[in-house]
Formats: C-alpha cells, structure tokens, sequence
C-alpha cells in the first residue's frame, strides 16, 4: 500500500490516545456545566433529508454541504451544524417540556478550504433554549459560555455580543435594500479577518455604492446594544459572565439568526472564534413546526483543544487512561501479576497487563514510559516470596517495597 492511500482525506483527521485525552477531559467539564444549568443530553442522525438542511443557512454556506443520494435513491446529506437539527426534533416531537433545554455533542462536516482551526469534519457543543422570548434565556446562554471557558482554563479571553436588530437597522439607515441585507452583512462579519480595505472591496464587488460603504460604517462605529441586548448583558452579568463585550460589526454567517448574537475569541492563537450562536426565533417554523423562540452557542471542541494544546495549558493536569501497568516477571508468576491486575481493577483503579509472560521486565518499563503510564507493579520471585509489591513510579524513578493495600491506598 502507498503512503498516499494512508494519509486521510484533507481536512478530516486522526485522534491519537494523547489527543483524545484532552478532547476526553474538554468534553466531561463541558458536560458538566451544561448539566448544572439543567440541559438534558440529545444526539440526532449523521444525515439529513436535503429538505431540512436547504434553506436554513444562506448560499454560501450551502456550497459547503455534503449532498448526495443514498443508494435507495432519496436526497440526504451530512449535518451541517446541530442547530437545525435540535430544530427539527423540536417540531416533530412537539408534546417536548417547555421550554426544552438541550445540549448535543456530535460532529458535524463541510467541505471547507481547510486550515488551522477550520477542519472538514469537526466536533459541536451545543447548548439551545426553545420555547423562552425572555432575555433571561439568552442571559443564561451567556452564563453558559463564561462558565464553560473558565472550567476549561481559559484566562485571556472576549464574549462578543451583538444583535441581528442592530445590524438591521444600520443596513436600513445606510439605505442597503432589503434583499441584499443579509449579504452586506456576511461581509460586514469578516472585519476580525480581513481589513477593512478588503471588506469595502468585497462591498463593492457585490455592487454596493461608496455612498452606502460609508455610511454603514459610520452607523457602525457609533451603535450601541438595543434595550433587549441591554437587559440580556445585565441579567448574564448578573449570573456571574465576564468578560462581554459589545462588538457591533460581528454578525454570524447564517441566515437564520434574528435576535442577540454570541462569538468568543481567545487572545492567542490568533484562531478564530471558539464559541458562536445567538438567538433564531423563525428556524422551527420553516421547518414546518411550531413557531416557538429559541437561543443558544455553539462551543467548537476542536478549536478549543487547539488553543489548550497550542498554550500547553493542561500539560499535567490531564489524567492518563493507565494509571499502573503490572508487569509480568516469567510464565510461572503470570498468576500473581493477574490476581494483582484483577484486584486493582476491582476498586476502580485503570489498570493494564502487560500481555506477555517472555519479554524481558527492562522493555515492559520502556512501554510503559512511553505510554506515559505514571505507575509500574514489579512482580518478581522476593515479591512472591515475601508478599509484597514493588512499586515504581516512572516521573520521579523512585520505588518502594509495600503491601496490595497501601499500594490501593496510593493509587486511589
């Protein structure tokens, strides 16, 4: 086989065990915020009729779907996000408690031009209001993400908010038509990645007059949050979020958003946003269902590991998925290594074997150091003979002769 046919599809990617690791420990501190603001877990399908997915997001985020036929021949594709379809189990399970609060977390696909922090296939953590018009839902949202950026160790971060409101009215001040709005304001969106020379050029490539460029930014530069956006950044502080800030030229890419919009950015890597959502009061009701309010954020798993790993944030802190290998000394004391292993794994302790009774004990210690396993049992004839255990730990190469309970004790 080739190298070539090793190597996988561009912008999709292999998780080794040390990468899983963290992704591992993001995705249970996650969960965990999550449940304490009383959100109940959702998963829904890879795919996705055609009809649900179309229509939702606008053109140009439509381009990156993975549409096709399945071989029964019916229009599907991969999700696109885990917004539209929570919206969809939202109408078509309508008897849901309201408001229903959920959180999902799932991968989702599009075909991208892949570079660092923008993958092909990708992991959501989404957290969603449906069924509240109150500011108090989108506050808690808010809450949600400070709480969520501060469990994963982030210091040095922003909470953008803006509202769909506001931008509207700055269009129809500048005198944008109304039809071609959404996608001045696509442009306006991509200020924290282009300079403002280039979004003016792309303006004007979408037959935007300069009389109009100019006064959407003026309208910009003198915005300020509306009364809804207003109360929602006072009750979120009220909550106990840091860190908000009014950022009147974000605007999501989507078109399905209508209310206060969310994007959370991090100082360095220089990566993009790391959490985004808003509110999407109409999205239930082009679905066919009923025509409830919603809010709620996006956290996206892999830019956040990118930045923790990029920081070396959690170089000590992530614990290992071995906690001790007990390793085999020779065939005839294979039974003591596996009455040790089993008893270890009796109280909870992750424990490996090592799966050989005739490697040499110098390369079963290698293993072990390189799968940085903390821990090591040594398991030898004085071992049997006095019924003690030796145990090594590999970070400080010091060791210790002690009985299976006080080697239980430490390592618990």
């Amino acid at each position: 086989m080739s190298n070539t046919n090793l190597q996988t599809p561009k912008g999709f990617r292999d998780f080794l065990p040390e990468k899983m690791a963290i992704r591992n420990e993001v995705i249970k501190r996650l969960r965990s915020v999550f449940e304490k603001y009383g959100f109940s877990e959702l998963q829904t399908p890879s795919l996705e009729y055609q009809e649900v997915l179309l229509g939702k997001y606008g053109k140009e985020a439509e381009k990156l779907m993975y549409l096709f036929e399945d071989p029964g021949k019916r229009k599907v594709g991969l999700r696109y996000d885990l917004t539209v379809p929570m919206a969809r189990v939202a109408s078509a399970y309508q008897d849901l408690p309201k408001p229903f609060k959920r959180y999902q977390i799932q991968p989702a696909w599009r075909a991208e031009n892949t570079q660092k922090g923008r993958y092909r296939e990708f992991f959501q953590c989404d957290v969603d209001t449906v069924g509240s018009k109150s500011p108090i839902a989108d506050a808690e949202i808010l809450a949600v993400i400070s709480d969520c950026l501060s469990a994963l160790g982030f210091s040095a971060y922003e909470i953008k908010v803006n509202s769909r409101a506001i931008l509207f009215s700055i269009m129809d001040k500048a005198g944008i038509a109304k039809g071609q709005q959404l996608s001045v304001i696509q442009s306006i969106d991509k200020l924290s990645k282009k300079s403002k020379e280039e979004v003016i050029s792309e303006l004007k490539n979408k037959d935007v007059g300069e009389k109009q460029i100019d006064l959407v930014f003026s309208e910009i530069a003198k915005a300020k949050p509306d009364e809804y956006l207003a109360k929602v950044i006072s009750l979120a502080e009220e909550m106990g979020a840091k860190k908000i800030v009014f950022d009147p030229t974000i605007s999501r890419g989507l078109d399905y958003y209508t209310g206060p919009i969310f994007e959370s950015v991090v100082e360095e890597p220089k990566i993009g946003s790391i959490t985004g959502g808003g509110r999407y009061d109409g999205l239930l009701k082009t679905l066919g269902g009923p025509d409830l309010p919603a809010v709620g954020t996006t956290i996206g798993l892999d830019r956040v590991c990118d930045v923790i790993e990029k920081l070396g944030l959690w170089k000590d802190s992530v614990n290992p998925f071995v906690k001790v290998l007990v390793t085999v000394f020779s065939p005839d004391l294979l039974p003591l290594s596996l009455s040790v292993a089993g008893k270890l794994r009796s109280f909870n302790i992750n424990t490996e074997l090592f799966v050989s009774d005739e490697t040499p004990l110098d390369k079963q210690l290698k293993y072990a150091d390189k799968k940085n396993v903390p821990f090591v049992i040594i398991l030898g004839p004085d071992e049997a003979k006095e019924n003690l255990i030796t145990l090594k730990n590999l970070k400080t190469k010091s060791q210790e002769k002690i009985t299976l309970d006080e080697v239980i004790a430490k390592l618990k």
